[in-house]
């Protein structure tokens, strides 16, 4: 990799406004890169190297014009949930899948910003687990450790930014989907507010749950990123105000009162925390004491938030594989969920979203007295690729919410977060924790995320080259 290709988005953009380097010359090394890694890391689900060469040549020429914009020439990835123009949306499924006939909203966005689709990230079959892997793409894996997954479902963005594929990439969380691949893979993602980022033509997407946001190696990056995407469809159900991402990345957090969370929510499964998971959050924690934060102890009161997730999730995966032109194709897993998201659908589903604004209240109460909650981002590592192999659906989902119990509630409020590396385990793998906050808290997460990396510099820390022979050990 060039030294130009590694210097992140911020980076790439300042070299393309200053002349240092050619958009061709980027978006063909991303393209050779994600070429290379075919067979050891398997991020991308599909590539469009002649339209995005040809956007590229445009975009140079654009450039030497004197034309500025935010993403001007830069390539970047989307996660294959997402619509753009002349592809198949498959979202991690098997089967005959049309094109799009246009771009969604995000990546229309992003074009507008001046951006280049270089192609499109795996996800899991309907981005419903935290592992990236199915017959109809295989399996996609950690560039620190090419035997485990690098989480999921945004899994293939995340893959593709950590092996530095492309500078950064569009995921979407509906259950921790972004911050989940980004702690198992030593990023930073950014869960915005509900509505921040629009997910048109999929609006309200999984019943209010999923909403798209940035992975990134550095804060800077994601909140540009974050910016460059952040708008309301006029269709959309939720438009939440405006906000400066990337000022609020520049801009110090002040003196903050946070809370430091080890209870999961209820999940009725056993979720011990791995031992070096709270070692690094601890680290984390009294990191954050030394900046002069006051950190303490504490727990939310989540009730039973749970009851709300089960129907709007399943739900959710019923209107998807409702939309699949061939379901006898979709894994048996998700035949199961779609069953249960059609018997809780109607009242149950309507009662759950109606339980929102309580919970918004009870919880809310919670930052009365406290600016932030960080909490671990998982109980525990990234598996190994194949631990969810010919797993039935209870044990999976089970399995599941044992290795990712704290993500979710926040898909529930609707309201932001961002994971931030907390550093390595002893066999190297990644792990992450949680900066949560109330609705529109966005900008303080970042500013205390940037001062975090100020002071960890966790950007400094690479994986291997991903672009040898996969080697597998033992």
């Amino acid at each position: 990799m060039t030294a130009v290709a590694d210097t992140g988005l911020t980076g790439q953009a300042r070299q393309l406004a200053e002349g240092v380097v050619d958009s061709v010359t980027l978006v063909r090394a991303a393209l050779d890169r994600i070429e290379a890694t075919r067979t050891t890391l398997n991020a991308f689900r599909c590539t469009r190297p002649e339209a995005a060469l040809a956007e590229a040549a445009e975009a140079d020429r654009r450039l030497a014009a004197g034309e500025r914009l935010p993403l001007l020439g830069v390539p970047l990835a989307v996660k294959d949930d997402t619509d753009v123009a002349g592809l198949p949306t498959r979202f991690g499924c098997a089967g005959d899948i049309p094109e799009a006939e246009g771009d969604g909203e995000a990546v229309r966005r992003l074009r507008a910003a001046g951006a280049v689709i270089v192609g499109k990230t795996n996800s899991c079959e309907l981005g419903q687990w935290p592992f990236t892997e199915g017959p109809a793409f295989g399996a996609t894996r950690n560039p620190w450790n090419t035997d485990h997954t690098p989480g999921g479902s945004s899994g293939g963005s995340a893959a593709a930014v950590a092996a530095g594929l492309v500078p950064a990439a569009l995921g979407s969380d509906g259950a921790g989907s972004i911050r989940i691949p980004a702690a198992w893979t030593h990023l930073v993602g950014i869960k915005p507010q509900r509505g921040r980022v629009s997910v048109h033509p999929y609006d309200d997407c999984f019943q209010g749950l999923t909403v798209n946001g940035p992975l990134a190696r550095t804060v800077g990056d994601a909140a540009l990123l974050l910016d460059a995407v952040a708008g309301s469809h006029p269709g959309d159900r939720f438009q939440p105000s405006a906000i400066d991402a990337s000022a609020a990345a520049r801009r110090e957090p002040g003196r903050l009162r946070i809370a430091l969370a080890w209870k999961s929510p209820f999940t009725a499964t056993y979720n011990p925390l791995d031992a070096g998971i709270r070692r690094a959050v601890t680290e984390l924690a009294e990191a954050l004491a030394r900046l002069g934060h006051t950190v303490e102890e504490a727990r939310p009161r989540y009730g039973l938030i749970g009851l709300s997730f089960l129907p709007r999730a399943t739900a959710g995966i019923a209107e998807y594989a409702d939309r699949h032109p061939d379901p006898a194709l979709l894994d048996p897993r998700t035949l199961g969920a779609t069953r249960t998201g059609r018997r809780l659908g109607g009242r149950i589903l309507r009662a759950a979203r109606a339980r929102e604004a309580h919970q918004h209240r009870r919880i809310g109460a919670f930052f009365d007295a406290y600016d932030v909650l960080l909490a671990p981002t998982t109980a525990a590592p990234p598996p190994r690729i194949g631990t969810f192999d010919a797993m039935p659906g209870w044990r999976t989902d089970l399995t599941m919410a044992a290795a990712c119990p704290y993500a979710w509630p926040w898909n529930v409020l609707g309201w932001p977060g961002v994971n931030v590396p907390a550093g390595f385990l002893p066999d190297g793998l990644p792990v992450g924790a949680q900066l949560l906050g109330p609705a529109g808290s966005e900008p303080l997460l970042i500013s205390l995320a940037a001062q975090l990396e100020d002071d960890r510099r966790w950007f400094e820390h690479r994986p291997p080259d991903p672009r040898q022979e996969r080697q597998a050990t033992p």
